[in-house]
């Protein structure tokens, strides 16, 4: 017959394994809930706001982002540079967008390399942009088609991951972003695969890192940019891509 001493130690030792199952049953049921239903949630939702902006433009029938010989790149519209007159900084750019609200879907981005087709809102606030599984605009950077730098922030994993791969990206993949008043085509041209998270020269004008300076460009052009946290499951980093205007196609 066990001894008291014995008794006691199988019990203590009994109710640390029930309290070791249960903490890694909750764990389990968090990673569940970050990694399944955040997406599941977000991806729908940023579907559901595709679909109302194609309706608020009155244009459903919009590219949706498939293979990238059904939409050509127009080359009517060079990468504008220094110099450019005014007519055709105007032609190209058509910016005079109002400035959208505080976390207001106004655009949307399509990568066809990445099936990717999201909302794009101001500001890049966790709750109320990037965890809907929205693509955030660094305020204080260009809108669509502006010269300088129109960048994007989004989440590479959960709350719908819409940059998930963007490592994927090669130079000259497309990428496009649509507003009610046009579709800007942007073509991919550099990639930074890894920088600070403080590296805010990725993000300028004339974007260039600050932290490794050999990547980036160092003349005043119309530049996007896509930034997300790597390697995946952390925030440690940022990975960046960049691409150039390259046409601009008023909607009718």
């Amino acid at each position: 017959m066990p001894s008291p001493a014995n008794r006691r130690l199988g019990r203590a030792l009994w109710g640390l394994a029930e309290v070791t199952v249960t903490f890694g049953v909750v764990l389990l049921l968090f990673v569940a809930h970050q990694l399944w239903w955040t997406n599941r949630e977000a991806r729908r939702g940023a579907e559901r706001k595709v679909e109302a902006l194609e309706r608020e433009w009155g244009d459903g029938a919009t590219d949706k982002g498939g293979d990238d010989s059904e939409t050509s790149v127009p080359a009517a519209t060079p990468q504008p540079r220094t110099g450019t007159s005014t007519r055709n900084r105007q032609q190209t750019t058509t910016a005079g967008q109002s400035r959208p609200s505080w976390s207001q879907a106004y655009a949307i981005l399509t990568i066809p390399r990445l099936g990717l087709r999201v909302p794009v809102a101001e500001g890049v606030s966790k709750q109320n942009v990037l965890n809907k599984g929205y693509v955030g605009h660094y305020r204080g950077t260009q809108q669509p088609g502006q010269a300088g730098n129109f960048a994007l922030a989004g989440h590479r994993n959960t709350h719908g991951e819409p940059f998930r791969y963007i490592n994927r990206l090669r130079a000259k993949d497309v990428v496009r972003v649509e507003t009610r008043s046009a579709t800007y085509t942007y073509v991919v041209d550099k990639t930074l695969p890894q920088t600070s998270s403080r590296d805010s020269g990725v993000v300028r004008p004339i974007p260039r890192s600050i932290v490794k300076p050999r990547y980036g460009y160092g003349e005043p052009g119309y530049y996007i940019t896509l930034t997300t946290c790597t390697p995946e499951y952390t925030s440690r980093y940022r990975l960046v891509v960049w691409g150039k205007l390259v046409s601009m196609r008023p909607r009718s």
